[in-house]
């Protein structure tokens, strides 16, 4: 559920990757988003949704940046930023265990849904992943498929090669 009264900040940053959407509330960072990303706050089409957001600054973004600077800088493997993300508690339980992926390794959706205990759940958690409104710090990315081959990303596949990449792991594009 999107709460129409609170008030979320958003800053441009230019990355490595190109232009992305830094969107955080008060309590933490609540998306990072690509240029191509549909972000309206109705319909299940759409892949994060949020309310209504501003330009503007807060503790929380300047962090986000930082930590975002030092990770494309090859100086940050783990992020310590406030999440703010919505999504089901199913989404959330998934999201969060993105991170559990250390830096320069790979999971498929089966290890991911093993881990999470629900070996049987590999259709919802790719489904769940597909919506991670955090990507980079949430480490979607890091998710591959069953044969080893990279599978879809909101960044598209060339930036999650890149990420991949970056982090010391090169896989082939399918």
């Amino acid at each position: 559920m999107i709460d129409r009264d609170e008030e979320l900040v958003e800053t441009r940053y230019e990355s490595p990757l190109g232009m992305l959407r830094l969107v955080a509330s008060d309590k933490g960072i609540r998306a990072i988003l690509w240029p191509n990303d549909d972000v309206g706050g109705e319909g299940n089409r759409r892949r994060v949704k949020l309310g209504h957001s501003h330009a503007g600054s807060s503790s929380i973004l300047t962090q986000t940046v930082r930590e975002l600077d030092e990770y494309f800088a090859g100086d940050r493997e783990v992020f310590e930023l406030p999440l703010d993300p919505r999504g089901t508690e199913f989404q959330l339980l998934v999201w969060f265990g993105l991170a559990s992926i250390p830096y320069g390794q790979t999971a498929t959706y089966g290890q991911q849904a093993a881990a999470l205990g629900r070996p049987k759940s590999v259709r919802a958690v790719a489904s769940a992943n597909g919506k991670n409104p955090i990507s980079i710090v949430l480490p979607c990315h890091r998710i591959i498929g069953a044969d080893g081959s990279l599978t879809g990303f909101a960044g598209g596949l060339d930036g999650k090669a890149w990420l991949l990449a970056h982090e010391g792991r090169a896989l082939a594009l399918s």
